[in-house]
């Protein structure tokens, strides 16, 4: 494996246990700050970091507002729906498909689609895009779930729910970057409400 390999497997093992933590954890503030402060480690020091390596000098951390338990829900997934499949290019990956599974009712929230990754290693896929979009959030949305990348927050498989918090809304790595390529949130995955919690933009953007 070359040097590039490595250090990809070092980031995605750092993610993976970072959630895993989370989902341990019975203080969800605490568990936040300190998914919160690994990722900004990771940003700012690691080689596969998103932000090109002649700005990591300046970068003080992202942008989180403070955990608000009021935007955590444990819900169902509804699969009776229809079967939707998109393929996406993305820089690092290729194209990737994805099939919609499901969809999750978030009260006073809206819905989102559920999407499957169909390529190897598989995976749950929740993006989303709210009305903070183009403001204090990016254009593109942001993402919620993408299990095959480590950002897992819980599930309980026979009672057929998912953990949704949006607290833990994180920005793609095409918002710190313009030569990133990410899939972004497709119809079913925006919302008509502001989600005010989560990662944010600084003024002016990454870039």
């Amino acid at each position: 494996m070359d040097q590039a390999g490595l250090t990809l497997l070092d980031w995605r093992r750092r993610v993976h246990a970072v959630y895993t933590a989370v989902r341990a954890a019975t203080d969800l503030a605490r568990a936040h700050a300190l998914w919160s402060a690994e990722r900004d480690d990771l940003f700012a020091r690691h080689p596969q970091s998103p932000i090109a390596a002649d700005r990591r000098a300046a970068f003080t951390g992202v942008p989180v507002k403070a955990y608000d338990a009021a935007w955590r829900f444990e819900l169902p997934i509804d699969t009776d729906i229809d079967s939707v499949h998109i393929d996406v290019a993305t820089g690092t990956d290729g194209i990737v498909p994805f099939d919609r599974v499901g969809k999750v009712v978030v009260p006073d929230v809206g819905s989102l689609d559920v999407w499957a990754l169909r390529s190897y290693g598989g995976g749950l896929f929740i993006p989303l895009r709210d009305r903070t979009a183009n403001r204090t959030t990016y254009g593109g949305g942001r993402y919620l779930i993408d299990t095959a990348k480590g950002a897992d927050l819980g599930s309980d498989a026979a009672a057929g729910t998912i953990v949704i918090d949006f607290n833990f809304a994180y920005h793609p790595s095409c918002a710190y970057d313009a030569a990133w390529a990410c899939p972004l949130a497709p119809p079913g995955n925006v919302l008509e409400v502001e989600v005010p919690v989560g990662e944010q933009l600084p003024a002016g953007g990454w870039y």
